[in-house]
């Protein structure tokens, strides 16, 4: 075969990694697919900037029509990021006849389904390995190693920033916005974080995880959302206390025909197989109906462990096209969406409540959570020096979202309640 010829899309970080595995791991990528691999052209923003890489000044361009009209460029890589333009460039790369591979969480998240039926009508392949959790092959294990199973549940750390800081605050006792200061100096963490430590980050991950486990299109806004920034050393400590670990996590759960898909701060069982998952490190806990529990586990980020993920989508192109088979990889979702209503949501809770220190305070307390079935798995009760105040912490048996919600309303309301300090999701190890 000819070689295959390949326009970059950005040579930030993960594209300089591209660049260095191309050219370390040629002779390898010649044996896997039985020709060349070569770089015709990289589209950058700064034509004459230092990178950490070393390329022909010759390959780089800051005019995109470059690449994607070049008749003689089979592949193009985009590692840009971005939206609008970057969703442009890369219909217009399909359009002409392109085979894709992409990173981009964010336009894979919001439209990832208008690009794979573009790729389809124009018998290309769009590949986004890279996009969930950097270097661990995920996707390509529910689609292809899982895909004889039914997917029951998908529960993920898959955000790093979050995962850092949390496991700095657990470990040194040190306060969120001093680690997220640290986090920040040592480049786990943006100048803006928002939109790791809100969530929102691993919402868009959840989006993709959750549209290919259970065949069925979730949108973004399916998604529940809630961050770590109102995680303090004393919930974890009290976590620690009643053998608990905080962890960031993206849970998706199919119940029958319907799934609930959610995104927040959650106490694990220290048994759990993700409550050993340290700093920036990501893992997808998956359990089928035959296989049982798997997870997968690695560099969730980085620029060679997410270039490895982008490399070998680059490999499945090319013996694709070997085949002749591209264009017939992506599979329309099996299933209409049907989401669960929150009296079908269930979970276990954690809850740190300030009360006045005076008798009958817990019995009122009681009353609310007996009202909606709701009973207690485990208590603490310790005074708070000041104000006459006691710390009553929590753990309730499953009880629904919706009577969960009712409950906190009500312990707002009542009297002897000054303040509902924490309030989490509990998950023990299985279902």
């Amino acid at each position: 075969m000819k070689a295959i010829t390949i326009g970059l899309l950005g040579l930030g970080t993960v594209g300089c990694g591209v660049v260095k595995i191309i050219k370390k791991n040629q002779d390898k990528l010649i044996h896997q697919v039985g020709c060349p691999v070569v770089i015709k052209k990289v589209l950058v923003k700064d034509l004459h900037k230092n990178r950490p890489v070393e390329i022909d000044t010759n390959l780089l361009t800051s005019n995109a029509d470059e690449i994607l009209y070049d008749k003689e460029i089979d592949v193009v890589i985009e590692v840009m990021g971005g939206l609008q333009d970057t969703k442009d460039y890369l219909i217009t790369a399909l359009r002409q006849g392109k085979h894709v591979v992409t990173a981009n969480k964010d336009l894979m998240a919001l439209h990832g389904s208008e690009l794979l039926t573009v790729a389809s009508e124009h018998g290309c392949d769009l590949f986004y390995e890279a996009s969930v959790a950097g270097g661990i092959p995920i996707l390509r294990g529910l689609v292809d190693g899982l895909a004889s199973d039914r997917i029951k549940q998908l529960m993920g750390i898959v955000n790093g920033t979050t995962n850092y800081i949390l496991t700095k605050m657990s470990e040194e006792g040190r306060t969120y916005d001093e680690v997220l200061k640290e986090a920040q100096e040592l480049g786990f963490a943006e100048a803006d974080p928002t939109s790791d430590v809100e969530g929102l980050d691993a919402a868009r991950k959840m989006t993709i995880l959750a549209t290919l486990g259970f065949s069925m299109h979730i949108d973004l806004e399916d998604v529940q959302v809630s961050g770590i920034s109102k995680v303090t050393d004393e919930d974890l400590r009290y976590g620690k206390q009643l053998g608990y670990t905080m962890k960031l996590i993206g849970y998706a759960h199919r119940e029958g025909e319907k799934v609930e898909v959610s995104v927040a701060p959650t106490f694990l069982s220290n048994n759990h197989p993700l409550a050993s998952v340290q700093n920036e490190y990501n893992a997808v806990y998956v359990y089928g109906e035959s296989v049982g529990e798997t997870m997968f586990y690695g560099p969730g980020a980085g620029s060679l462990p997410t270039a490895t993920a982008i490399v070998s989508d680059l490999v499945a192109v090319i013996k694709n096209l070997r085949l002749g088979v591209n264009g017939r990889s992506a599979v329309t979702p099996q299933y209409p969406k049907q989401l669960k209503d929150n009296d079908e949501k269930y979970s276990k809770y954690f809850l740190r409540i300030h009360v006045q220190d005076e008798v009958g305070v817990f019995a009122d307390i009681t009353t609310i959570f007996a009202k909606y079935g709701v009973s207690f798995e485990k208590i603490l009760q310790l005074p708070v020096k000041k104000n006459e105040t006691s710390e009553i912490v929590l753990v309730t048996h499953r009880a629904s979202l919706s009577n969960y919600d009712k409950i906190l309303l009500e312990l707002n309301d009542l009297h002897a309640v000054k303040e509902i300090k924490s309030a989490y999701r509990v998950v023990r190890k299985s279902l």
